[in-house]
C-alpha cells in the first residue's frame, strides 16, 4: 500500500508560481513512475508531468518550460514547481504513484489561477 498526501495548492494570479508537494508513505521503494495529473471542471484527468525511477522526466506540451517535477528521496516527497501560471492551469492536481501496475492517488489539491 502507498499513501499520498498533496499540499501547496491555492489561489494565484496569472504569471505567479506555486509549488505542490506530495508526501508519500508505505511501500514506495518500487514506485515507478511518479506523476502529477490534473482535472479541470468538465474535463478528463490529464497527465501533467512524470518522473521515472531513473530520473527521466516528461511533460505535457501545455506545461513544458513552466512546470518542473522533482523528488526529495530523504523526505519521500515529490514536488511540482509551477511557474508562469495561466488561467487554463486551473484544476485539481493529483499526485500519482505506480507500483507494479497498481495506481495510487492522493486526494487532490485545488489550484486556481486568476486572470
Amino acid at each position: 500500500q502507498v499513501q499520498l498526501v498533496e499540499s501547496g495548492g491555492g489561489l494565484v494570479q496569472a504569471g505567479g508560481s506555486l509549488r505542490l508537494s506530495c508526501a508519500a508513505s508505505g511501500s514506495i521503494r518500487s514506485i515507478n513512475p511518479w506523476g502529477w495529473y490534473r482535472q479541470a471542471p468538465g474535463k478528463q484527468r490529464e497527465s501533467v508531468a512524470v518522473l521515472t525511477q531513473g530520473g527521466n522526466t516528461a511533460y505535457a506540451d501545455s506545461v513544458k518550460g513552466r512546470f518542473t517535477i522533482s523528488r526529495d528521496n530523504a523526505k519521500n516527497t515529490v514536488y511540482l514547481q509551477m511557474n508562469n501560471l495561466k488561467p487554463e492551469d486551473t484544476a485539481v492536481y493529483y499526485c500519482n504513484a505506480r507500483n507494479y501496475y497498481v495506481d495510487y492517488w492522493g486526494q487532490g489539491t485545488q489550484v486556481t489561477v486568476s486572470s
